[in-house]
């Protein structure tokens, strides 16, 4: 176990102005608060902090975050207390620990909504202070080195959970070491068999190519020299979790998989980075299709080099990897790189800033801050968690605007992806896009270096089935909750109508402020909730007028009983609690007395037509539906029968001449079986500006065949004209409107 006068000096080699006396306190505090408390390996539980704070010595790691290592099961393992902390090392300190005591543990097989919930705290916490995350990752890490001593379902449990989060979240932020390292122990303990394979036939290639890496090393050195360039070359053998994954997403035995060896070149700045590059191209034959250039443009981790593949000694296939020092500085421990911290006060440090690193558009922080905002804005934490994880596996490719932005992007995302990521309201407003000029569908698959224009128009709203049509989480989360909105707002309108028709019935005149003053009645914290209610059926319309005019309701109650009902008035009970005026003889089709205007297919009204539809012209009645909203009907539709004893509501039509919209309506056709039939039909139809939705085959015989025919037009009149324009034809011998 490693003393205290090591830890301090571990620490003062690369920051001579470490606070020794803090790292001290910090020491023999952790050690006589774990006492004699014993991890399973039979260890004294002091020596895991011990060795947390060493790891994090090895990422040379300010002071703080090495106490916070030593400190970070205090407050949860025994009696400390975040006073205590904050008394003894300061807030700075004292919130760092219990950031990490907020983070209970993750729970994959079970639990799942608590997991979700406790991943939310992880990234809340980390997006407060980045050094949440190091301390976590490096607690992770030690576990991880000493999993052997825990039993079989808390190993395939942990190591899920690495496998799961917390490697590609250390992907995610650029710690491409710590990454390397979780996953393979993780794989060792998941899939033991397929290590043992992977691992076994490793050292059967390794013993068979002996010599091969110094000699590609000694080989690209040499070349090196000669063409003038300063850098260092290292070669390696690929991890076996690497290899496994490979193999097993492409469906290839180990002997198929050529590209088992990478070598690094580093050079001391970017031009000999490229002029090394053109060493390798013009010594050895380049493989097509395996070179990408992160220098031009970095991933979303901030990792920056240029792979290319090259068939060099032996016939062998090379992967190089070719970065300056900073570059590889950043690749293998990312926003913990001490180059990323130098020139930083700790403040900045604690509030995530990082350099000129962090203001790049697809910086890790980037990706961080819009995971929280997207948890910050309500959604569910279980889709949180989900989406969150597809981010994290999915690689990535990158697009432009139309101003040259660069914005990075999962593989497989589409143009809506596009546009949520390059803002909410953009994604919102989004009606079509543009790729590399040319007009694609909305959920056209993204390629790297596309330029995406997306066109957008004020007061859309997404339709909930676009979230299908994602691959980011942002994306589905802004849909979602875009959806919930609109629905919210289309219940409280009709709520309002609702109230509205019982108050006039009433004789009331209906004010949101009069409503207000009875929500603790019914213990609605807003009008908008109680109107709400009203709409969704939990709250009927006439308890709300009796609340907030009593006096009214007794009236008209003892009014009713005096006289007699006015002509033409039916008290029709199940019509929400209103009596609703019948169409004098010769009145115009839907305009009824107390009923709700309908003023099309996207009001702010829960609408829902049903099957057969109808149009404006049509007498049409509402069904409202707990929870679903108003289906509509043609007072003529069979249909009507199945909800003869639920809430009915009159509807009347109230269309906007200058916004013209399309309305559903079902034909059925009789023709001849013979050429030409539909061509004929279709183009009646569309000569009358008709729309044809869908069409299906009834019955077909050998001389005439019944159609099903699905149309759209702009109200009865229109519908009526098609009609009269088949029916004129010789080639339709019978046409019908249907509502089945």
């Amino acid at each position: 176990m490693m003393r205290q006068y090591e830890l301090v000096e571990r620490v003062q080699k690369y920051d001579p102005k470490a606070n020794e006396a803090l790292l001290n306190r910090a020491y023999v505090y952790a050690m006589k608060a774990h006492g004699h408390q014993k991890r399973a390996s039979g260890d004294p539980y002091f020596s895991h902090p011990l060795e947390v704070a060493a790891i994090l010595t090895d990422l040379k790691l300010d002071d703080a975050t090495v106490a916070t290592a030593l400190l970070h099961d205090v407050i949860e393992d025994t009696d400390a207390t975040r006073a205590e902390i904050d008394q003894l090392f300061g807030p700075e300190i004292g919130a760092l620990v219990d950031g990490l005591t907020k983070i209970k543990r993750l729970d994959l097989v079970s639990k799942q909504t608590e997991q979700a919930e406790n991943f939310r705290k992880l990234l809340i916490a980390i997006s407060t202070d980045i050094r949440v995350l190091l301390v976590k990752l490096a607690d992770r890490l030690h576990n991880m080195r000493t999993l052997e001593h825990m039993k079989p379902g808390s190993r395939q449990r942990i190591s899920e959970e690495t496998l799961d989060i917390y490697a590609p979240l250390a992907g995610r932020m650029g710690m491409q070491a710590i990454r390397d390292e979780l996953e393979d122990h993780a794989f060792r303990w998941l899939h033991p068999d397929a290590y043992k394979a992977v691992t076994d036939k490793l050292a059967e290639l390794r013993a068979k190519n002996e010599g091969l890496v110094e000699e590609i090393e000694g080989a690209l050195k040499a070349k090196l020299v000669e063409a003038g360039i300063d850098a260092s070359v290292s070669g390696r053998e690929k991890k076996p979790y690497s290899i496994w994954r490979k193999m097993t997403n492409k469906q290839i035995s180990l002997e198929q998989l050529s590209d088992i060896y990478a070598f690094r070149l580093t050079a001391k700045d970017i031009a000999d980075c490229y002029r090394a590059l053109g060493v390798a191209h013009t010594t050895w034959r380049a493989v097509p299709g395996r070179f990408k250039d992160y220098i031009s443009t970095p991933k979303q981790n901030n990792y920056q080099s240029i792979h290319t593949t090259v068939v060099g000694p032996r016939h062998q296939r090379v992967e190089l990897q070719i970065r300056t020092h900073l570059m590889h500085q950043v690749a293998e421990y990312g926003v913990a790189a001490h180059s990323l911290y130098k020139d930083m006060t700790k403040g900045a440090i604690a509030a995530g800033s990082m350099t000129s690193l962090d203001d790049k558009e697809h910086g890790p922080y980037v990706w961080l801050r819009r995971m929280v905002e997207t948890l910050l804005e309500g959604s569910n934490p279980e889709e949180f968690l989900e989406h969150t994880k597809l981010e994290l596996f999915q690689d990535q490719v990158f697009c432009f605007t139309p101003k040259g932005r660069l914005i990075a992007l999962p593989r497989g995302a589409t143009p809506l992806d596009f546009a949520y990521a390059v803002h909410t309201d953009v994604g919102n407003a989004a009606v079509g896009a543009y790729v590399n000029g040319r007009h694609v569908p909305i959920d056209t698959r993204l390629r790297n270096g596309d330029e995406v224009e997306i066109r957008t128009s004020k007061g859309h709203v997404p339709p909930a089935a676009w979230e299908s049509l994602c691959v980011t989480g942002r994306a589905q989360s802004a849909i979602r909750r875009a959806a919930r909105e609109a629905v919210r707002r289309q219940y409280v309108e009709l709520g309002r109508r609702l109230a509205s028709a019982a108050f006039d019935a009433a004789r009331v005149a209906y004010s949101d402020d009069a409503v207000k003053r009875v929500l603790s009645k019914f213990s609605q914290k807003s009008i908008d909730e109680l109107l709400a209610a009203v709409a969704r059926g939990e709250l009927a319309a006439g308890d709300v007028l009796k609340a907030v005019a009593p006096e009214a309701v007794q009236a008209a109650a003892t009014q009713s009983v005096l006289e007699n009902p006015l002509k033409g008035w039916l008290d029709l009970t199940k019509v929400s609690g209103l009596r609703v005026r019948a169409p004098a003889p010769g009145a115009p089709t839907g305009q009824l007395s107390s009923a709700i205007a309908l003023k099309g297919l996207k009001d702010d009204v829960p609408v829902i037509f049903e099957e057969g539809g109808a149009v404006p012209g049509d007498r049409i009645v509402g069904v409202l539906e707990p929870g679903t909203g108003i289906r509509i009907f043609q007072i003529h539709s069979p249909q009507l029968q199945a909800y003869e004893h639920q809430r009915w509501i009159d509807m009347s039509w109230d269309i906007d001449p200058e916004k013209q919209e399309r309305f559903p309506a079902r034909l059925s056709v009789t023709a001849p079986n013979r050429p030409g039939t539909l061509a004929a039909i279709a183009d009646v139809i569309g000569g009358a500006e008709g729309n044809i939705d869908n069409l299906k085959m009834i019955r077909r015989a050998s001389d005439f065949t019944e159609l099903r025919i699905e149309v759209e037009v702009f109200d009865l009149a229109h519908l009526n004209r098609i009609i009269a324009g088949l029916r004129q034809t010789d080639i339709v011998s019978k046409v019908e409107r249907v509502f089945e």
